[in-house]
């Protein structure tokens, strides 16, 4: 079972968009020495979306290598192409990913029946453990809680990414669903509440910057001592608002190339965090008691 803080990793990019292995190493290790329980690699915050099909497949297998088993590694192998979905779940499978996160089809907003059929022949197809992702802001699909205690019978999807930010939303799943499925918080600002309520863990952004707290938050919530948790999660609770005062992931590199982790490098159509942003990201990181470097990374 996969539970606590699962971060969903950025993508290091050099300055004119090649992808950064050994920034991308380092962090991983970072991650492992800070606690984090698990990865998410080429998700959205991974820029998925712009990563060509050589791109995505080879930053799995390179991940799954990097980190050896010391932590799961979920990839991110969702798409709005079935066929497309098959393809990266059966080779994030051959490739040694420990599960796939799967995204529900976006732009085209299929039925709940398209959903569950999308689902079911995946989960058909690849004997790999799945967690289905409902993030309707970003998709313009919503993955209803009745189509997913449908999707809850089949014994390789073993939990949902609940991202809707709809915390009655993500209960009723840990209510109805969470003897058959792992319940995953996918909203940083409502992970504590979601973890105190049954969720199983939270797959986090904010994760990237502070591993350790974040580790520490959900350990604390999972093991029942609720001051402990609310303690940590108000230490970085700026961060899971100043985190997103742009599209996800550009606040989030920018806040790692201030720490000196990263170069801000990201792909069109994203840019890099406007300037008008710049203070309270890092007034975020600060309060959070997050060294900064005087001048961002190259």
């Amino acid at each position: 079972m996969i539970k606590g803080s699962i971060v969903a990793i950025v993508t290091p990019m050099n300055p004119s968009g090649e992808i950064d292995f050994p920034a991308f190493d380092q962090l991983l290790q970072w991650h492992i020495e800070s606690g984090t329980d698990a990865v998410v690699v080429v998700g959205t915050t991974g820029e998925s979306a712009t990563l060509s099909v050589e791109e995505h497949c080879g930053v799995v297998k390179h991940c799954v290598e990097e980190v050896n088993g010391r932590i799961p590694v979920i990839a991110g192998t969702g798409s709005n192409s079935t066929a497309e979905a098959l393809f990266f779940t059966e080779s994030a499978r051959a490739n040694g990913a420990d599960a796939c996160l799967l995204v529900t089809p976006y732009y085209n907003k299929p039925s709940q029946e398209g959903l569950y059929q999308h689902f079911k022949n995946i989960a058909e197809s690849v004997d790999i453990p799945q967690i289905l992702y409902n993030v309707p802001g970003r998709t313009a699909c919503d993955l209803l809680p009745r189509t997913v205690g449908r999707l809850a019978d089949f014994p390789n999807i073993v939990g949902i990414k609940e991202a809707s930010g709809d915390i009655d939303r993500a209960l009723e799943l840990v209510a109805n669903c969470g003897d058959r499925l792992s319940i995953y918080g996918g909203d940083d600002a409502i992970a504590l509440p979601l973890l105190l309520g049954g969720a199983r863990g939270n797959i986090s952004v904010t994760a990237n910057v502070a591993p350790a707290i974040m580790h520490q938050m959900c350990a604390a919530a999972l093991a029942g001592d609720e001051g402990r948790a609310r303690e940590l999660d108000q230490q970085v609770a700026s961060l899971h608002q100043q985190l997103f005062v742009e599209s996800n992931p550009v606040p989030v590199k920018w806040a790692l190339s201030r720490m000196g982790r990263i170069s801000p490098g990201i792909r069109l159509p994203l840019v890099e965090l406007n300037e008008q942003f710049h203070d309270q990201v890092d007034e975020a990181l600060e309060s959070a008691g997050i060294e900064l470097v005087n001048q961002v990374c190259d």
